[in-house]
């Protein structure tokens, strides 16, 4: 069956070039120019201010009040303000304030002076005047340091800070949270500030009746027989299935499309499921491969964890779009200190570990004959965990970057990693408001999601690593047990 078609916003930047009416005019404009085609280059999507002002570029603040109409009709996601030859500042400031995106300074390196002692710009010293207005209006910004374009920093920084943007922006302008069934009644862990989440964070959650669910489930398993059957038929041949019925599966597949449907209708940007105890009974199985199908193209959260939803939306906006999943963090390694197993169930396919079938099979914690849980390992590589949570009308993120490590085999979904100083990590975890389940996703993005704080008033970062590098050990191993 054909999923309906999701639109995920894609995040814009807006290039506001800042010149003065000093310096060389023709070397701003010369900057400019290379530095949209290295944009261009990097296939990043920007709005600039060509055709809007006189050499799309701001030089004095009678241009602010276009500039800032053009940048909000266009809904840039974060405002990029490279200073050209010195710089504005009070058209910066103004700009960045009334705008009200995350703002990004930089400036290229300058030259040595020409032969007879003159200067071409000064960005840097343009720069320090930017921000100090910025500082006086309240308007938060990140900054790349000076380097010329050419130069790797400024591309990496530049991505960096639209993926800080996007993040930053669900909880700015808000997020829709679809919410299939109702909390776990026995899920004390999982109990948040609906209210709170709306008024501080623009976080909505809509309610999603499950008795009307299940019947919408059945509805279209029953109108797409053919097609869903032809998919289970494909299902058996790429996966280990056991204990479920041709029926049973069409029932799950149809869930998948159910759910990205209400999605699609809604404009939700993340989906929470209950899980069990409804849809086992309803449709004799665990429904978790519908997990694992939804969360390659939409963030997800299990067992009606509103907060673990805004973390993977957080997470995968982070690492530039990517699937995030949510984990546990269940157990220490058997004989690393620093290690730690990242475990659940529902992982996104595209997670998993290359040459290992997934499987369908029992569950091997609760004594059941229903099957229906996904197990196959996760892939290697660097990894990123982060948890939203609050309580009080406090909320912090917690942040940490590890790597995949060599570890014994286990059921479901897992990795092991490894990261700097475990017992720092336990400590300050336990110490709250976090529980047990964090976004985990495959990039080193920790400090993208450290800055995106910077711009989300209410909201304070929680470092659990200490930034440095951990060399990444890649189980070499091919076996999948």
């Amino acid at each position: 069956m054909n999923m309906t078609t999701l639109t995920s916003p894609k995040p814009i930047l807006g290039l506001c070039p800042i010149g003065k009416f000093v310096f060389s005019h023709t070397d701003a404009m010369r900057l400019k120019a290379e530095l949209q085609a290295a944009l261009r280059q990097w296939q990043i999507p920007f709005v600039d201010l060509d055709g809007v002002i006189e050499d799309g570029m701001i030089r004095n603040q009678a241009q602010a009040a276009a500039a800032t109409a053009h940048f909000r009709k266009h809904e840039v996601t974060g405002l990029f303000m490279p200073h050209c030859n010195f710089g504005t500042e009070g058209a910066a400031g103004v700009i960045g304030r009334d705008v009200g995106v995350p703002l990004l300074l930089w400036g290229p390196r300058d030259e040595a002076p020409e032969p007879d002692g003159r200067r071409l710009r000064d960005s840097l010293c343009g720069m320090f005047a930017t921000s100090k207005v910025l500082h006086k209006l309240g308007v938060p910004f990140s900054y790349i340091e000076n380097c010329r374009i050419g130069e790797p920093q400024l591309e990496r920084g530049v991505r960096n800070f639209l993926r800080t943007a996007h993040a930053a922006q669900a909880l700015r302008r808000g997020m829709r949270i679809g919410h299939i069934g109702q909390r776990i009644d026995f899920f004390w862990t999982t109990i948040v500030n609906e209210s709170e989440l709306l008024e501080r964070f623009r976080v909505e959650v809509l309610p999603i009746d499950m008795v009307l669910f299940i019947r919408d489930v059945r509805q279209r398993a029953a109108a797409g027989a053919k097609v869903y059957g032809d998919e289970v038929a494909g299902l058996r041949k790429t996966m280990e299935i056991e204990g479920l019925e041709d029926a049973q599966l069409m029932n799950i597949l149809a869930l998948r499309d159910q759910a990205l449907h209400i999605a699609a209708e809604q404009g939700l940007d993340s989906i929470v499921i209950q899980d069990f105890n409804s849809l086992i009974e309803e449709f004799g199985a665990y429904c978790l491969l519908a997990n694992s199908l939804i969360s390659d193209r939409l963030p997800l959260s299990m067992e009606s964890d509103i907060h673990g939803a805004v973390s993977t939306l957080l997470l995968s906006r982070a690492t530039g779009g990517q699937p995030s999943f949510l984990a546990d963090i269940t157990v220490r390694h058997p004989t690393d200190d620093n290690g730690v197993l990242l475990w659940h169930c529902g992982a996104p396919h595209s997670m998993g570990k290359p040459g290992c079938t997934p499987q369908l099979g029992r569950h091997w914690i609760l004594p059941s004959p229903v099957s229906g849980m996904t197990h196959f390992p996760l892939k290697d590589g660097p990894i990123t965990i982060t948890r939203f949570d609050g309580d009080r009308g406090e909320y912090k993120l917690a942040i940490g970057q590890g790597v995949s490590m060599e570890g014994p085999f286990t059921q479901n979904n897992y990795v092991w990693m490894k990261v700097d100083d475990w017992p720092r990590w336990e400590r300050t975890l336990m110490q709250g408001p976090w529980i047990h389940h964090a976004a985990m996703g495959y990039d080193h993005c920790g400090g993208v999601l450290e800055e995106m704080c910077r711009f989300v008033p209410d909201l304070k970062a929680v470092r659990l690593d200490q930034e440095g590098e951990v060399s990444v050990s890649v189980n070499k191993s091919k076996k999948c047990q």
